[in-house]
């Protein structure tokens, strides 16, 4: 179970100035390569003890300030963040034998952002918002869904839901952007952003 890459190579001169720009780059091309959902990434966190979590969400915004996903403050995720403001992010675009792997600090984003952004999301997933207690044991899937048709008669289609005071956004705050193109004979290429002052030096790691 070994696949044998033999994509085109990723070379200095071929970067962006910056990992932003690079990374807008090979967002595209995933897009246009039909990956699906190029915007998933593996978000990986560690509690005050240095244990780690990972787990899928959807990136929904980024810019040279950072990389920005919504979740529950009070799910796993958002207890580990709160204790260990420290977070990765992969992207595993397989189909091209790409990789981008981001590191740093996380803050939350402000409220009017992220009520900006709740206001995009469909009338159902802005009532699941509510309904659902991330990552908290619950007795069984019916009262999940008898929560859910609480709040549906309570907020019908078309009336504004409000957003959940314990829901909202974080920005990864990248220090460092690996992107990885798979080569032949395990030679991969690996280039590295590390944020240097204001500006980013460039780095080759070994495969």
């Amino acid at each position: 179970m070994r696949k044998h890459y033999q994509h085109e190579g990723l070379a200095e001169g071929d970067l962006a100035a910056d990992p932003f720009e690079q990374f807008t780059a090979w967002f595209h091309d995933a897009a246009e390569a039909g990956v699906t959902e190029p915007n998933a990434m593996v978000l990986s966190t560690a509690d005050a003890a240095g244990r780690p979590s990972s787990r899928t969400v959807l990136l929904k915004g980024f810019d040279r300030r950072g990389f920005v996903f919504y979740t529950n403050y009070g799910s796993r995720k958002g207890a580990e963040l709160a204790a260990n403001p420290q977070a990765a992010l992969l992207f595993p675009w397989i189909a091209l034998a790409r990789q981008v792997v981001v590191r740093g600090r996380v803050e939350k984003v402000g409220r009017d952002e992220t009520a900006a952004y709740f206001r995009t999301r469909p009338h159902g997933s802005q009532l699941g918002a509510w309904a659902s207690e991330q990552s908290s044991p619950v007795a069984g899937r019916e009262v999940l869904e008898q929560r859910y048709a609480e709040l549906a008669a309570r907020y019908p289609e078309g009336e504004g839901v409000p957003v959940p005071p314990f829901w909202g956004g974080y920005r990864v705050l990248p220090e460092a952007v690996e992107f990885w193109q798979g080569r032949e004979n395990r030679l991969h290429d690996r280039l590295c952003f590390l944020a240097e002052g204001d500006g980013w030096r460039v780095e080759r790691l070994c495969p």
